[in-house]
């Protein structure tokens, strides 16, 4: 994997000085890539499935290195509509009855009228039909099926708002692997589509990747040690060293897309600019998929802070089983509904 980043670094350096490093990931992803993949068309494939939508390349691409970023997938338009939702939500005229609403430790103010709450990241819109009809846009999920197969349940829903920090840092995310935050199985039936609602770049906190990691395995997480503090669960993995990592920043354009795999390292960066920074993103899994205990493994943590959670919001004295919130979380988009 050490050479694979080293080529892909190499890449990197000899791109046009003129050009976003966003740019030449871009252009990893076309038909017309100057990267040329490792892998032969007689090498089986593992991490995508026979489909119509990925290009060779496209599919070569995400095979060796764990992500790929697509351009213009979703519509201004259609963004629009889930940026009214999330106003309506911020201003209470929406109920956030059976959503997760989050803010950021250090917020200070509100990113609409002043008084009201801003909230940061809003998780679990599975039930609202206006947001959870992203994950059901057929220009995302002609990409999904050709990750997962044709029977796809949305399993995580996240609309991220990312505040301005305030100097302390917290705005950015910890490098970590989604995988870590899911009791279902197998890895390689699960990506995120995760659309950027704006232009996302190294200035206001675009993701970071560690191409080729999607092949290692689950690694330890836990809350980092930092200064400023860091949001509820935002865990990252133990020990992470950027210094022997090679890093790439995904800038992005309102519109376009990465799919990643659940394995894959990644974190985003703190937001340096005034405004807020949004993201739309379904975690999609192919029904075919099983629940995993996890209690005694690496994910027992993360699984009984969540549940102690769902436990406070619901005031409920009965320890809800992990894959029971999982179950809550999940909605047939395409499909048969088989296991989860």
């Amino acid at each position: 994997m050490a050479e694979r980043l080293q080529t892909i670094y190499r890449h990197l350096k000899v791109a046009d000085c003129n050009s976003r490093p966003s740019d030449f990931v871009f252009n990893l992803t076309g038909a017309e890539s100057p990267y040329h993949s490792t892998v032969s068309s007689a090498q089986q494939y593992r991490f995508t499935d026979n489909g119509h939508k990925l290009t060779p390349s496209q599919r070569q691409f995400y095979e060796q290195n764990g992500f790929l970023v697509v351009k213009n997938v979703v519509s201004k338009g259609k963004l629009d509509v889930y940026r009214h939702r999330f106003q309506d939500i911020c201003t209470g005229k929406v109920s956030t009855v059976g959503m997760t609403v989050m803010r950021d430790i250090a917020i200070a103010k509100s990113e609409f009228m002043q008084g009201e709450r801003a909230i940061t990241k809003l998780q679990d819109f599975q039930w609202d039909d206006v947001l959870f009809g992203y994950c059901q846009l057929p220009e995302v999920l002609d990409y999904v099926q050709d990750f997962i197969g044709p029977n796809i349940m949305g399993m995580h829903t996240m609309l991220i708002n990312k505040p301005p920090d305030p100097g302390t840092l917290t705005s950015r995310h910890p490098m970590h692997q989604d995988l870590y935050y899911f009791p279902f199985r197998p890895a390689n039936k699960v990506v995120c589509a995760w659309t950027a609602m704006q232009t996302i770049d190294r200035n206001n906190g675009c993701l970071v990747v560690i191409p080729g990691t999607h092949t290692s395995e689950l690694m330890e997480h836990d809350y980092p040690k930092w200064e400023g503090g860091v949001n509820k669960m935002y865990h990252g993995v133990v020990d992470y060293d950027p210094e022997n990592n090679k890093r790439i920043w995904v800038e992005m354009n309102e519109g376009d897309t990465v799919f990643f795999h659940p394995l894959l390292l990644h974190g985003s960066g703190t937001n340096r600019t005034d405004g807020f920074r949004k993201s739309i993103s379904c975690h999609y899994a192919a029904s075919e998929c099983e629940y995993v205990e996890t209690e005694g493994s690496r994910q027992e943590k993360i699984a009984n802070e969540i549940v102690e959670l769902v436990q406070k919001k619901t005031k409920s004295h009965k320890v809800v089983p992990y894959k029971d919130v999982w179950k809550y979380r999940a909605r047939l988009v395409s499909g048969q509904q088989i296991n989860l």
